[in-house]
Order: structure tokens, then C-alpha cells, then sequence
């Protein structure tokens, strides 16, 4: 009998390291057959909860940092005294990692290209309806943030094959215990509903259905069966993105970092907030009223009188200056920059302030610095041309069943990525010369886009005005 456990990893409960995260948090479930999770909802009902408790909390707090919300700087009692300064300083690099990641990878959109022509057209139109130039760019985002991303391939009521974003937070897949892991079911679940009528709406895909289930207890996710509707795709519409083996974010393996850096700022706005209210301290017999003393620190001016000394006739001294704490201005600038660094380095995105990014350098040299980046984006690319073939294939498939396409037309597709990189024109245009090439009038014109935007319009352009400077000149010589 399959119990509702079988799906979760098995770890030592004694296990005591210190975890950012859950261990189960990225696990994949897994199940014996579909079969048997249709008959047993328990365990479906098992699985949700353990997303929720185990799963949910990880995706958050990796959104939290990517949106600035930085989590360890904005809970923590960081400061004892209730009279001090206490600033949350928050530095969003999570968000820098990400969106350098998604327009380093697809900055340029993918390519998508089929060696048959009339395959290539259909292919054109099918991305021009699901908007694939965007959604790649959201996917891409989600696997830098979350590690995983998921698409939704829908038929809407104007029978046109569409695909949409799925959130991590409310989306898993479920795999058979193969050695090939296959996908039994997909799983989409969102709160509908307010206040007393707040409840959980569960979505099973299976490779033929779509099962709807309601919850309304939030503590063990029991639920109740609702109705069932076919769908044409002959496989589970949900597609899972993986950004690594792990399927851990981008930024993830710094968190640490980005906190002390968080720390090591706001500890440094904290210090100088703290020595404009720096102690005074007085040396010397003073007579000076309490009072008294308040209104000149709140002019900016103090007046000592001295007492007399007794034994000698003379007045004694008095000295006044402020008291506070030391602060080592180099040390603590070199420490963020360390910190800086590591954050660019374990990432392995660059720092475009860094004055080694500065001026002009030779494409070998950038190409050096940008090593474990471009290792970082072929893996990603390997694993996101296996998760678009999917995406494909249920596409051919629904199309093929409307007559819309055939099936065949959906197979042996080729991605290119291009990496978004600043290139130098000028040394390739040089470069080619040099090797005695020659260019057309045409191909000149559309490597300078950021002056010509239409080479086309340009050359019916420039013919027009040599046209009318051989008129002027035939009108001259008559």
C-alpha cells in the first residue's frame, strides 16, 4: 500500500547543521503511478501540505530579497539601546544577479528555427500568438530568483493554443519512480475567495484531465472533489524550467553575503547618526546649571567659569570635549569591499564599476573575465532547449488533433542563444578589412543601427538625392 510519506525524501532527524532553508525545500515529488494518487487524495492532500510548509517559505524569502525586501536585516533586534540609531540598510543584489542573468541569456531573444520552410513558418505564428520573446524572458527571471519555473500550455475558448507563466509558489510537478521520471501529474493551487469564505482551489493535470478540488481547512489541506474536464494535449500541460541540477537560484549561495553587507552598512550609517549625539564631557569643578547646560548645546556654545582654588588664588582648569566611539574607516571600507567582491565572484557576475570593466579592452580580454559566466549560461541553455522541446510537442500535439499543423512539424526545432554583450564594431570592421573583405552598401548600414534604423529606407534615401544630383548636373551642362 502507498502511504502519503512515500513521496518525501527520507533525512536523519538528528541532523543538526544550521540550514538556511528547510532540507526538504527542493525535493521533487515523486508517486508510484497516477493510478494510485486518483485513488488515494490523502496523499495529494499530503503533498500540498508539504509544499506549503516545506517549499513555500524558500520560494518566498528568495522573492523577498530579489523585490529588496531583505529578510535577515528586517528582522533582526539589531541594536540594544532604545535611544540609538537603529537604520535597515537594504542593498538589492539579488535583483542586479537576476536581471543581468536574464539579459545576459536572452537580452537577445532565442532564435527558433526549423530547416523546412513551411515548418518554420508555422512555428513563426505559434510564437507570435504566445509571445515567446517575453515569455522566455519571464521564465528566465523565474529561474534565476526560484531555481525552477513553470508554464502553463492552455487551448482558450477561441481554440488558439496559448502559454502562460505559472508561479513556483503555487506550482509542483509529480514524477513516477523511474530512473526516467516521468510526469504523472501537474499541480496549480491559489486562494480564491475572502475572509470566511477564503478557501484553497487545487488543479490536478493529468496527461487527459484537469481534476478540480476545494479546501477550506488551511491546516491539513483536506480535500474535496469538485468536477473533471478534459484537455487535448495527450500529456500534462504543465512544463517544468530548470536552472541547474540543484534547482537553486542565482543568488542563493550569497544570501549570506548580501546580509553582512546589509549589516556592515547600516552599521556604518548607524555610527554616524550616533556622533551627532555624541556624550559631552566636562573636566574640572564647574558650576553649571542643568538647565543652563541644555540651552547652550542647543545653541551650538558653552561657557565655562572655573572655581577658584583655595590654596593658591588661582582658577582651576576645566576642559570639555565630546566622547565616541572609534571608528576605523579603512578597515570597514575594505571589509564591504571584500564583501562586494565575493558577492560578483560567487555569482560570477561582473561589477560594471569595477575599474577593470572601465575603458576600452580587447574581446579576448573581456572573454577571460566573463569565464565562469559563459560555463554558468551553457548549462542553463542545455536545460532550457529540453524543457522547450517539450513545450513544442504539446503544442504539435493539440494542433495536429485541430488539423491545425502537422505533429512532425513540431520536431527537430533548433535554438540559438546569442549572449547579450556590448560588442566593438569598430574592431571587427577593422578586422575585416584587414583580410581584404569588401561590404555592401546595404550590410554598412545595418551595422550602425544606433544611427540607421532602417537600412532599406536609407539606400531609397541616398539614390533619391544621387538622382536629383544628376538632374542638376544634366541641367547645368544644357
Amino acid at each position: 500500500m502507498t502511504t502519503a510519506r512515500n513521496f518525501e525524501l527520507a533525512l536523519n532527524g538528528s541532523m543538526e547543521t544550521k540550514r538556511r532553508f528547510d532540507p526538504e525545500a527542493n525535493i521533487q515529488y515523486t508517486y508510484e503511478s497516477l493510478e494510485d494518487l486518483m485513488k488515494n487524495t490523502d496523499d495529494l492532500s499530503a503533498m500540498l501540505k508539504h509544499h506549503i510548509e516545506h517549499q513555500v517559505p524558500r520560494l518566498s524569502e528568495l522573492d523577498d530579497y530579489y523585490k529588496g525586501d531583505n529578510t535577515a536585516i528586517s528582522v533582526l533586534n539589531r541594536r540594544k539601546e532604545d535611544d540609538k540609531a537603529d537604520h535597515r540598510a537594504r542593498h538589492n543584489y539579488a535583483k542586479y544577479v537576476s536581471n543581468f542573468m536574464q539579459g545576459f541569456l536572452v537580452g537577445v531573444p532565442i532564435a527558433i528555427n526549423h530547416t523546412d520552410d513551411a515548418a518554420q513558418k508555422r512555428i513563426d505564428e505559434v510564437n507570435k500568438v504566445i509571445e515567446s520573446d517575453a515569455l522566455n524572458a519571464d521564465l528566465i527571471l523565474d529561474l534565476s530568483i526560484y531555481g525552477r519555473a513553470y508554464e502553463l500550455v492552455h487551448r482558450n475558448k477561441s481554440d488558439q493554443t496559448k502559454v502562460y507563466l505559472s508561479s513556483p509558489l503555487e506550482t509542483f510537478l509529480i514524477y513516477d519512480n523511474t530512473i526516467e521520471k516521468n510526469i504523472l501529474a501537474g499541480v496549480r493551487y491559489f486562494v480564491v475567495g475572502y475572509g470566511h469564505d477564503k478557501k484553497v482551489k487545487v488543479l490536478l493535470y493529468t496527461p487527459s484531465k484537469i481534476h478540480t478540488y476545494y479546501t477550506s481547512n488551511f491546516g491539513d489541506y483536506n480535500l474535496t472533489f469538485d468536477n473533471t474536464v478534459d484537455h487535448p494535449f495527450a500529456d500534462v500541460p504543465i512544463n517544468e524550467h530548470s536552472n541547474n541540477r540543484f534547482r537553486q537560484g542565482d543568488f542563493e549561495n550569497v544570501l549570506d553575503l548580501i546580509d553582512l553587507y546589509d549589516a556592515a552598512q547600516s552599521d556604518t550609517a548607524n555610527y554616524m547618526t550616533d556622533l551627532n549625539d555624541a556624550m559631552l564631557k566636562i573636566v574640572g569643578n564647574v558650576d553649571l546649571d542643568p538647565e543652563e547646560a541644555k540651552k547652550m548645546k542647543q545653541a551650538n556654545m558653552i561657557f565655562l567659569k572655573p572655581s577658584a582654588n583655595n590654596a593658591e588664588g588661582k582658577e582651576g582648569n576645566v576642559d570639555a570635549d565630546y566622547i565616541y566611539k572609534q571608528y576605523d574607516v579603512s578597515g570597514v571600507e575594505s571589509y564591504k569591499d571584500r564583501l562586494q567582491t565575493d558577492v560578483h565572484k560567487f555569482t560570477n557576475t561582473p561589477d560594471l564599476t569595477d575599474e577593470n570593466f572601465s575603458g576600452q579592452q580587447t574581446g579576448e580580454a573581456m572573454k577571460y573575465k566573463l569565464f565562469g559566466l559563459e560555463q554558468i549560461r551553457i548549462n542553463k541553455e542545455r536545460l532550457f532547449k529540453r524543457s522547450l522541446n517539450r513545450r513544442y510537442q504539446l503544442i504539435g500535439s493539440v494542433m495536429s488533433l485541430a488539423s491545425e499543423a502537422k505533429k512532425e512539424e513540431f520536431e527537430g526545432i533548433t535554438y540559438k542563444f546569442t549572449p547579450n554583450l556590448p560588442k566593438s564594431t569598430k574592431d571587427a570592421v577593422e578586422m575585416f578589412n584587414a583580410l581584404g573583405g569588401e561590404l555592401s552598401q546595404k550590410t554598412k548600414l545595418k551595422t550602425i543601427p544606433m544611427i540607421v534604423e532602417n537600412p532599406e529606407e536609407e539606400e531609397k534615401q541616398i539614390e533619391s538625392e544621387r538622382s536629383q544630383q544628376r538632374q542638376a548636373s544634366q541641367y547645368m551642362e544644357n
